[in-house]
């Protein structure tokens, strides 16, 4: 049973994808989708294509609570965005569990766009979480017992070889 459950951990997926659609947003209004992180901490990725109509858009990652703010015409926060345009990508690492929204805004185009958004989460870990440095006290503890340690098998040799030439 037990080689089972680590075979599924092995098995299981670590990026899952959450949206790849193609929206329709008006000119001057915006959509969002709804992205609920309950589980452990992921890297949210996001990237918005236009496809026709405006070539100004943009897609940002909010809170709950600042999506909120955006539908009561309340000034809110961001927490990632892409700049406005016709491509579009942006990589938030969400520690925190929670609900939050990719909006993705058309606010800026008198002209509706069409528009296709791909959201994913990446469990694997935060970026660059593969290349940890230690601390620079470790770091400075592991080069003294490094240069010891080849010193003294130096000075060793070096005896070693002395006594054989003596010899």
């Amino acid at each position: 049973m037990m080689q089972f459950a680590w075979l599924c951990l092995l098995v299981s997926p670590a990026s899952v994808d959450l949206v790849d659609e193609i929206y329709q947003i008006p000119a001057n209004e915006w959509r969002y989708v709804e992205v609920s992180l309950k589980q452990q901490p992921a890297l949210l990725s996001a990237e918005v294509e236009a496809r026709a109509g405006s070539r100004e858009v943009r897609a940002a990652l909010l809170r709950r609570e600042d999506l909120n703010r955006l539908q009561n015409d309340h000034p809110y926060g961001v927490l990632a965005a892409t700049t406005p345009g016709p491509l579009g990508r942006f990589r938030y690492y969400v520690q925190d569990p929670g609900e939050y929204a990719v909006v993705v805004d058309n606010r800026d185009s008198d002209a509706p766009a069409t528009v296709r958004l791909r959201v994913w989460l990446d469990f694997a870990g935060p970026p660059g979480h593969d290349a940890e440095r230690l601390s620079p006290q470790r770091q400075l503890t592991v080069i003294l017992i490094s240069f010891a340690v080849f010193f003294g098998i130096v000075t060793w040799s070096a005896r070693r070889l002395l006594q054989s030439v003596r010899k």
